[in-house]
């Protein structure tokens, strides 16, 4: 055996040596890489039903908006409604009472002027019979 032989052997055995302190490390890490696998894979179990509950959620509350917005659309053409019935009464009714309320008010306001006229009439009287049998009895 020369130099070169030994110097081969040598290198083999260290070559061995290495590779046995590699293995430990290598086995930890593929043991690694399977739980690795292994959370990606329950992730995946549990991502799925939680994205179907989602889909779910979304589709229950764009029913309850949908519901939202016809009631919306309905109070919206209630008040266009009270709206349309408020001119109309406006217009067919208002009008005319306000006539008939400023005529009563004419009248009512020329018999008082009337009253209180025949008032003051019948008060001069009374107050010239007053003066006249007050000087006839001087």
């Amino acid at each position: 055996m020369d130099i070169g032989q030994i110097a081969a052997l040598i290198a083999a055995i260290v070559f061995a040596i290495l590779a046995g302190c590699m293995i430990y490390p290598l086995i930890r890490l593929g043991k690694l890489f399977d739980q690795i696998a292994q959370t990606v894979r329950d992730t995946g179990e549990h991502a799925l039903p939680a994205l179907d509950e989602g889909v779910t959620t979304v589709q229950k509350v764009n029913r309850s908006l949908d519901d939202v917005n016809a009631i919306s659309d309905a109070a919206q053409r209630s008040a266009t409604n009270i709206g349309a019935l408020t001119d109309l009464y406006g217009s067919f009714l208002g009008k005319p009472l306000i006539a008939v309320a400023s005529s009563v008010w004419a009248v009512k306001a020329t018999v008082q002027d009337f009253l209180q006229a025949q008032t003051a009439r019948s008060r001069s009287g009374e107050q010239d019979t007053h003066t006249s049998s007050s000087n006839t009895g001087k």
